[in-house]
Formats: C-alpha cells, structure tokens, sequence
C-alpha cells in the first residue's frame, strides 16, 4: 500500500511522513523552534500544494493550492511572529471560503444550518474567554470570526461534510487549544501535540476531501482524471 502510495501520489505520502513525525523534533532536533523543525512542520502542509496541482493546473485546484500554500506559510510565520501567522492563515481562510462559496449547498436542511450558526457564533465568544487578558480576548476573538466562518461555510458546503466539514471544525478546536495554551493549559506538552494533530489531520481531510470531489465531478479543462 505504501509502494502504491509512493508512485501515485507521492507528493501526499511526503506530507503523511513529514506531519506525522514532526513532533518527534520537538525531542531529537537540537535548538527547539529553528530552522529545521520550522522547515519540516512547512513541509507537512506545504507538500499538499503540489498534491493539489499534480490534479490539474488551473480552477478550483488553483485556489485549493493557494488555500495551502498560505496555511504552511502560517506554520512557519506564526514560529516568529503571532500576528503574522495570524494573517497568513486568515488569507487561507479567505481563499477557502471562496471555494465553498462556489460550492454551497443549494437546500440545506435545517439541522445543517444550525450546526453552522453555532459553529460561526460559539467560536469567537469561546476563543473571547481563553487567553488571560481581556486584549488578548479580543485579538484572537477577531481572529476567531474569520476561522469560524471558514468552518461553517465548509460545513454548508456541497463538499463531503465528514471529510471537508469535519475537517474544518478540528482546526477550529485546534485554533482553540493554541488560545487556551495562553491561560488555562498553559506549559501543557500534550496539548502542543493535540493542537498539531488536530490542525494537520484536518487540513489533510479537506485538502484531499475537496480535491477528491472536484476529480469525481470532473473539474477538468482536457476531460482527463489524474490521479
């Protein structure tokens, strides 16, 4: 399975083997947060950009790519700034949200709304009380609305909800855990490891659920699937 991996997409079992591994650089590499661990958390998110155009070059393959390419930028970023890899992963979001805007459930049913209010509501109001100080509470709150319209719209959309909408609402509960890494979970080893896993596996789920999609209703210039 790994040898079918490896010759298919192989630009997918890279990201497996770099996302799965990348807290054991937490403990093997020797300067904590430098250039290697920094490198090799980029890469677990940034080789899904080339996974995503390896379908095709153009359309929604495109945004999908761009959606990616601003998430491992944000990985990196936000190792020496915040702020910066706040906004980073805020244009992902952005870049998302016009995916599943394109792609939006035409009737959904009234549980599926629901379900998407309170994601798009709960989300910043919970975020609001995790850090310590009430200007921390506002910054990743602002922050939260962008995050929580992402996961919302995901959820809404026409994509597979228990890949893509699933998907988006673990990195909304890892987002949560890097703001309660400010107060009450703060010096927590094992939520560093819950908050990696929980943002990677879901980015992965809706990287390879939309693009999955897209191939099945034949979201291609020349009429041909590429695997």
């Amino acid at each position: 399975m790994a040898q079918d991996l490896a010759h298919k997409r192989p630009y997918l079992l890279g990201s497996l083997i770099a996302g799965i591994s990348f807290p054991a650089t937490w403990l093997y590499l020797p300067i904590d947060g430098g250039l290697y661990a920094m490198v090799w958390k980029m890469a677990a998110v940034g080789l899904l950009v080339p996974f995503a155009l390896r379908r095709h070059h153009q359309g929604e393959f495109i945004l999908l790519a761009i959606m990616l390419a601003f998430y491992a930028l944000g990985d990196g970023l936000i190792e020496l700034s915040m702020v910066a890899g706040a906004l980073a992963f805020a244009v992902g979001h952005l870049v998302a949200m016009l995916i599943y805007f394109r792609h939006r459930r035409v009737k959904p049913v009234l549980s599926q709304k629901l379900l998407a209010a309170t994601i798009f509501l709960a989300t910043p109001v919970i975020a609001y009380f995790l850090p310590p100080t009430q200007d921390e509470g506002i910054q990743v709150a602002a922050y939260s609305v962008i995050l929580a319209a992402m996961a919302a719209m995901a959820w809404s959309s026409n994509f597979p909800r228990y890949r893509v909408g699933f998907g988006a609402i673990l990195f909304v509960v890892s987002d949560l855990l890097i703001f309660a890494e400010l107060g009450p979970l703060a010096g927590s080893t094992m939520t560093g490891i819950a908050i990696w896993y929980l943002y990677y596996f879901g980015v992965l789920m809706i990287a390879v659920g939309v693009a999955q999609t897209l191939v099945k209703r034949g979201h291609f210039a020349d009429g041909e699937e590429r695997d």
